[in-house]
C-alpha cells in the first residue's frame, strides 16, 4: 500500500545506546565536534521533520541524563538486553513494547546509531522520503564504495568478490556498489515485529556522501570522525559569515582576556592576553579591505594601552554597546548587515541584534551561545580571535 499526500504516517526513532562498550569505554558519551555521540544521535532525529517521536534506549544513567536534556525520551533497558551479546533488534522490539504500553505504534520505525555522529536530520528526511516514495518496506543509508573485495578459499587461493582477478576495470567502467554505513535503517513496524529483523520485504537505499562511510569502532575511527566533523563544521560556519564582510568589530574583556582580572597586595589589576590573537591581527590587518573596531564597556587603560599595541581603533567607557556600535556604523558607513561581531556576555546581545552575525567564544554565557549564528570552539584569552581570523580566511589551512 503506497502512502497518500494526505495520509500522515507516524514515525518512532530509537536509538539503543547501552553504557558498556568493549572497543571504546563509555564510547556513547564520546564527544565529537563538542557533542557526544548520542547526542548527535538525537539532535539528527529531532531535526527530521518527520519523525514524531524519539526515544533512547540504555541502561546508562549519565545516558540518560544526557538524552532527556537532549530532548529524548528514556526507555530503560533490562540487564539481559545490555550486555555485549544482546542484539540491536533486541533493544529495538523491547522499545516497541515500551511504546506499546504508551498506546504509541509508529507505522514505521527508524533505528538510529551512535556510530555514525555526521548523520543529519536532513539525511534522515531525504532516507524517509526516499523509502515512502518506494512504497519500501525497509531501508538503510549507505556510501557507494569502488573497493576490489577479495577472500580466501579453503585452499588458501585468493579469488575477487565483487570482481573477476583476471581484469581490473577502471572506477567509472565498474557496476555501482553501496557499502552500509550503519548510520540509519527504517522499517515497517508490523513487518519488523513479524521479521524481528531490520531487513525484510523491498528494501531501497538512501545514497549519503563518502565521507559517512566511517563508522566508530575504534579510537583511531573516533579521530578520523573528528577530522570530518571539524571540517564540516568550519564549512558550515563559513555560509553564516556575511558576504561581503565589511567591518569585524570585538568585545575586549572576554575575548581578548580569560575575563579574569588579577589583583596584587597593592590592588592593582592586570590582564591576560593571547600573543597568537596578536600575530593573528597583525597579519590579518594586511589582507582585509574592511574596518576592525574594539568595542568595550571597561574604562581599564589595558584596554587602550592593548589596542595601540594592536594598531585598532577602540570605542571603550560606553553604557550601552547596542548604541555605541550602531553610532560608529553610521559615521563610517558601513552596513549593519554585513558587520561581524565577536562578544562573550549578556551585554554583547543588543550588538548580535544589530548586526548580520553574531559569534559567541566559547567561554561565552550559554545566553550568548544560544543567540549566536556561530559558537567557536576557542575560550576567550585563548586564542578564540585567531580561530575566528582563520574561520574568515577562504584558505583552506589556518594561516593567521
Amino acid at each position: 500500500m503506497s502512502p497518500s499526500a494526505s495520509t500522515h504516517m507516524t514515525i518512532g526513532a530509537l536509538i539503543p545506546a547501552r553504557g558498556g562498550s568493549k572497543g571504546i569505554p563509555g564510547k556513547n558519551l564520546r564527544h565529537v565536534g563538542g557533542r557526544a555521540l548520542v547526542g548527535h544521535a538525537i539532535h539528527a532525529a529531532l531535526d527530521c521533520e518527520q519523525i514524531d517521536r524519539v526515544a533512547v534506549s540504555t541502561d546508562d544513567p549519565a545516558i540518560a541524563a544526557l538524552s532527556k536534556a537532549a530532548g529524548a525520551e528514556v526507555i530503560w533497558r533490562p540487564a539481559d538486553l545490555s550486555g555485549d551479546t544482546a542484539s540491536s533488534e533486541s533493544a529495538l522490539l523491547h522499545g516497541l513494547d515500551t511504546w506499546r504500553a504508551d498506546h504509541f505504534v509508529p507505522d514505521y520505525l527508524l533505528f538510529l546509531q551512535c556510530t555514525s555522529p555526521l548523520t543529519r536530520g536532513k539525511d534522515l528526511d531525504d532516507l524517509i522520503t526516499h523509502a515512502l516514495a518506494a512504497d519500501a518496506d525497509t531501508a538503510f543509508t549507505g556510501v557507494a564504495h569502488h573497493r576490489f573485495i577479495w577472500k580466501e578459499n579453503a585452499d588458501g587461493n585468493w579469488v575477487g568478490v565483487n570482481h573477476d582477478k583476471a581484469t581490473r576495470p577502471r572506477r567509472q567502467d565498474r557496476e555501482r556498489e553501496i557499502m552500509e554505513n550503519g548510520a540509519a535503517y527504517l522499517m515497517r513496524t508490523q513487518g519488523f515485529l513479524e521479521s524481528k529483523h531490520r531487513f525484510f520485504g523491498k528494501t531501497v537505499c538512501w545514497e549519503l556522501p563518502p565521507h559517512h562511510g566511517i563508522e566508530i569502532d575504534d579510537e583511531l575511527d573516533l579521530q578520523m570522525v573528528q577530522v570530518a566533523a571539524q571540517a564540516r563544521q568550519a564549512q558550515e560556519r563559513k555560509t553564516h559569515l556575511p558576504n561581503p564582510l565589511e567591518a569585524l568589530v570585538l568585545d575586549f574583556d572576554g575575548v581578548f582576556t580569560d575575563n579574569l582580572v588579577h589583583l596584587s597586595q597593592s590592588g592593582e589589576e592586570s590582564i591576560v592576553c593571547s600573543r597568537g590573537d596578536g600575530l593573528a591581527i597583525s597579519r590579518f590587518k594586511k589582507v582585509f579591505p574592511g574596518k576592525i573596531l574594539v568595542l568595550s564597556t571597561e574604562t581599564n587603560p589595558v584596554v587602550l594601552s592593548r589596542c595601540e599595541k594592536l594598531g585598532l581603533p577602540c570605542i571603550h567607557g560606553v553604557s550601552s554597546k547596542e548604541d555605541a556600535l550602531h553610532q560608529w556604523l553610521n559615521n563610517e558607513g558601513v552596513r549593519p548587515v554585513n558587520t561581524l561581531f565577536l562578544g562573550n556576555d549578556l551585554n554583547d546581545l543588543g550588538c548580535f541584534k544589530l548586526v548580520g552575525c553574531g559569534v559567541a567564544v566559547g567561554s561565552a554565557h550559554p545566553e550568548v551561545k544560544a543567540h549566536a549564528r556561530i559558537v567557536l570552539d576557542r575560550k576567550g584569552g585563548d586564542e578564540a580571535v585567531r580561530e575566528l581570523l582563520n574561520l574568515i580566511s577562504s584558505q583552506p589551512t589556518d594561516i593567521f
